[in-house]
Formats: C-alpha cells, structure tokens, sequence
C-alpha cells in the first residue's frame, strides 16, 4: 500500500526528536511504498540536511512552517466574502465559551465547518497566506471576541492581543495553502500517518475531506499539552486573553484531528488519558509504544556489572524540567549516609535556557559539595561531575549508563522516559520520579518517588546503593520488560497491523477510467489493497472524488510508481 507519512519538524531531518522512530518504522515496513511530506520548523534544521533514505521512501515534499511568503493571490468580490464568512465562523468557535457536551457539539462542528470551507477556498483561489494576514482577519478576530457568549478572557483582548493571535492562527493554518492535494500528492495515498497532532494532521485532515483517505494519528507527546506547557502559566509575561485564545485553538483542533481520525496511537497511558480527555473516542485509541534499538545497549545489559557500586548516573539533555536542582540535593542528602558515594550527571544543555541552567548546576554543586581531598598532598575532587558523550572515559551512550550502579531519574515534567528504557536494555536498577509515563514503563522494576522530593530521592538512592542483590534482580526485569514491550520490533509489527485494518476497513473510494473516459468494471480489484503491486496501468485512468463539486483525473498510480528512486522534492506554499 502507499502511506502519506506527515512530520512537523521531525523525519528526514537531521535534527528531530520523532525523526529516530519514523525512520526505523519506515526501515522496518519495506513492503509499503511512502511519501513523506516534511513540515520544517526552522531554516537551521533544512540546512542542516536528511538522514539517508531507504529505497521504500519514492519521494519527500517539503514545506517551511516557520515561515511563508506572500503567495501574492488577491481575492475578488465574492472569494473575499467567502473569506469573511469562513474565518469568522472559525474565530467565533474559538472565542465561544467550551461545550460541555460530547465532541459533536453544535461549537465543535461550527469550526469543523470552517475549517474546511477555509481549505476549499485556499484550493479555489490559490492560497490564504494574504487573507490571514488582511486586516480583515483580525477585524473579525476582534468581533469576535466582543460577541455575546464569548470567554470572557476574550472580551478583554486588546489591539496587541489580537494581533498576536492572528498571527498565530496564520501561522498554524499555513497547511491549507499547500499544494500537496492533488492525485500526485496525498490524494494518490491509501493511507495518512501523521506523527504528531496539531499542524502536522492538518494536511491529514484535508486529504480525508478532498479524497476519503483516511488518518492515522500517532502521538508520543501530546500536542495540545505542548502547547499548555510552553505558553500557560510558564509564560507570566503573555497576556490572558492572548493565552486562552490560543489554547482554545488548539483545543478545537486536538478535538477535531481526534474526531476525524480513523485511528489515534498514544504512546502510553499518560498520552491516552490525555486524548481522551481532549475528546478522542476510546474505541479509537491503541496503544502503541514507542520502538528502541535494543542492539546499541545488548552488550552492556548482558555483561556482568563492572560498575563503581557506589556511583549513580543521571544521563539526559540538561534543561529545568528534569530538575537536577533537586537531584543535586538529595545527593547531598546520600552522601551523609554513604560518604564514597558519586555522582555523574551526563548530558547537553538544551539551548540558550539549558546552558543557563547547567551552569546554576555546576554553581550549586560547587556549593554543596567544595572540592575534598584524601590527604594534605593530593589533590582535591568534587563527587559530582558534569560530562558528555564522545569523550575518552564515556565514549558512547550505552557506556554512561554502564558507568553507574543506579541510573536516576529527577524530573517534573516528562512524557515518554526514552532515557529509563534505554537503562532498562542496559540492565540498570532505577530511582525515578513520578512524571508522566514513568510508572507505565518501570512497571515495578524500580523504584519511584514524588517529584520535587529530594529526601525520598535520597533514601531511594540509599537504598539499592546498600542493597547489590536487589539492584541486580531489579535490573534483570527491567532488561526482560524493555525487550518485551518496546522494541523496534514489537513497534513496527503494530503499526503494520494497524495499517492493515484501516485500509480494509476504510479503503479510499476511486473511481478507474477507460480511455474513452468511461468508468471501467472492476477496474480496481479487491487485491489492490493487499501488499505487493498487482494492478498494471493498461492506460486506465483513476479519478479521485473529493469535495462537493470536484474531481480529478489521473494516471493509476502503478503507472506513477514506475520509477524507484527517492526523488526528493521542496514544495512550498502557492
């Protein structure tokens, strides 16, 4: 089958957190053709180039979110009125106090409904970057806001307010202008995986409304709790009206990619209760967990344990969510009761914000731990240490975790802990924090604490640095459980199952013509939709139906399909 793969700042680039696991999912499915279409974040992360590309990937369609220029398309009389009609309709559900009822209510349909309209009239008219940027975007914007049964945040938005807010929903809406649906695009798909909620399911969106395709949902960490995150309480300087208007936003849209989607893949319970609670119907959601090269770490987690039993390691990208802060003081809480006791904290610092962090870090642990020495003529040394990987002493990931007795994980915020599995293969016993998917993954295999409770995190330290017998049968089923559930393998044969049933279950409805344009009996055969290529183009011709008033005609895709090598290509917005 052909799947039309959609990222937001993710696979091919190099520089992606949800590149790793696309790659190996598409790696691992080599009998399924793709499409990638790459919405990228920043011009650093286009420059910075692709991983390479199995020979499964046909093609790669590239677009910049993080910025659009002018598409130069000035509308007449009537698509300006169809403009007005449309964003005001998605700017009043936006700024309308939240339904209490269940996902089809009256508010949530009103913003299904212009949503699509605005999709139609960017594909009539060329595009809406001009329009979003109008001055009438944000004179309705404004209406909006001051409308009776608006929030009442909203109704104290001022002109900087609005201004911020529509540039944001410019900004978020830059997927409808693309010229990705067409039957060469993700009309030519018998299946959308877009790899995250928000922008990223847009497309995915618009390829089930022009085309029938369906949409398969997959995230790791939820989009809409991203974006309360970043901009809620984090962010005392942003105004409130601005902050509920967006985060309303991006609520009616959560619910929008849940409502539409034929099938939504949470990472784990945290994520699941998440969508739920966003409006994703249960019988919708599968659980697939996220799949690791369990190879890099096979050496270490089969060996026996060489590590200083009095270490621990703390491996991770430096930033004020993982709270080290915290760490640094349970350890000082250790040391009283294991005096030999070191730690190794062993990462980078995560941008601008992390390098200040880290070097708060280094600041504290220079305070709470002054260099000792073991006698007058030697030299003195601190037990905590800040290192990266690449160096002589921890060349590779798999040798940090390697370097300590018990692996530690402080933080208060956390989706998926890559980090505590990647210490599971490597056999480790854990002390972890209760955050986000921590206590699904560990399953019983370590120990968890509260977060922000550095004395529990210290006598949980204490404990199995005391207790070699436990740590080794701790960290012999965490190995078991991590090679149980969160493989490559285990993640590539869900998904390929999951891709089968929605094919079968909601197969794309395509009508096939003959050369006198007539439609063709049987012209798409019931093994179309079994893996493998059984159709030939015969100078048959396939016509997609789409909206309401259109259609298309196309070559059948075998015919497209003839050539095999990925041919990269950059689209932008029109």
């Amino acid at each position: 089958m052909r799947i039309g793969l959609v990222t937001e700042g993710g696979y091919p680039f190099l520089s992606s957190d949800a590149g790793p696991w696309c790659d190996r999912l598409v790696r691992g499915l080599g009998q399924h053709e793709f499409d990638v279409y790459a919405l990228s974040r920043s011009r650093c992360q286009e420059d910075e180039g692709w991983v390479p590309l199995p020979s499964q990937v046909s093609g790669v369609r590239m677009a910049p979110l993080w910025t659009a220029e002018d598409d130069g398309v000035r509308y007449g009389r009537r698509a300006r009125r169809r403009f007005a009609d449309c964003y005001g309709e998605l700017v009043a559900a936006i700024c309308a106090e939240p339904p209490t009822g269940p996902a089809h209510a009256p508010e949530a349909d009103r913003f299904s409904n212009a949503l699509y309209g605005l999709a139609d009239l960017a594909r009539d008219e060329g595009g809406l970057v001009g329009a979003l940027r109008s001055e009438g975007a944000v004179r309705a914007l404004e209406r909006a806001c001051r409308a009776p049964g608006a929030l009442r945040t909203a109704r104290d938005a001022r002109v900087p307010d609005l201004l911020t807010v529509a540039a944001h929903l410019e900004s978020a809406l830059r997927p409808l202008s693309l010229d990705w649906y067409d039957d060469a695009g993700l009309g030519s798909a018998d299946l959308c995986h877009a790899a995250s909620g928000g922008p990223a399911a847009l497309p995915g969106l618009l390829a089930g409304h022009f085309f029938g395709v369906p949409l398969l949902v997959t995230e790791y960490g939820v989009r809409l709790r991203s974006h309360y995150l970043a901009h809620g309480g984090a962010d005392p300087d942003a105004a409130p009206a601005a902050r509920a208007l967006l985060a309303a936003f991006h609520g009616r849209l959560a619910g929008e990619v849940y409502r539409r989607a034929a099938c939504v893949t949470p990472g784990n319970a945290h994520a699941r209760r998440w969508q739920e609670r966003c409006g994703a119907d249960r019988d919708k959601l599968r659980t697939v967990y996220p799949g690791m090269d369990a190879s890099r770490f096979a050496e270490v987690g089969e060996a026996p344990d060489a590590a200083d039993p009095g270490t621990l390691v703390w491996v991770g990208r430096i930033e004020p969510a993982k709270d080290l802060v915290s760490l640094l003081h349970a350890f000082a809480e250790v040391r009283k009761e294991e005096p030999g006791a070191r730690l190794r904290i062993v990462g980078p610092a995560a941008g601008a914000e992390g390098e200040a962090y880290l070097a708060h870090c280094r600041a504290l642990a220079a305070q709470l731990f002054p260099d000792e020495a073991d006698g007058l003529h030697t030299v003195g040394d601190n037990p905590v240490s800040f290192e990266e990987i690449g160096g002589p002493e921890l060349p590779t990931l798999a040798d940090a975790y390697a370097a300590g007795a018990v692996v530690v994980l402080s933080s208060v915020v956390e989706g998926f802990p890559i980090g505590l599995v990647e210490a599971m293969f490597c056999a480790r016993a854990t002390v972890s924090t209760d955050a986000g998917a921590v206590v699904e993954v560990i399953g019983g295999t370590g120990l968890v604490v509260p977060p922000r409770n550095p004395r529990a995190l210290a006598e949980a330290c204490v404990a199995l640095l005391r207790a070699p017998e436990r740590r080794a049968r701790l960290g012999a089923a965490a190995r078991a459980r991590a090679l149980e559930l969160f493989t490559v393998e285990q993640n590539v044969a869900a998904f390929h199952g999951i891709y089968l049933e929605l094919v079968s279950r909601c197969p794309v409805n395509r009508v096939v013509l003959d050369d006198a344009g007539e439609p063709l009996p049987f012209g798409v055969p019931a093994e179309a939709h079994v893996p493998g290529r059984w159709t030939d183009s015969g100078g048959a011709r396939v016509m997609a139906r789409g909206g309401p008033g259109w259609a298309t005609a196309s070559p059948v895709r075998a015919a497209a399909r003839a050539g095999t090598a990925p041919v990269p290509a950059r689209e932008g917005a029109r």
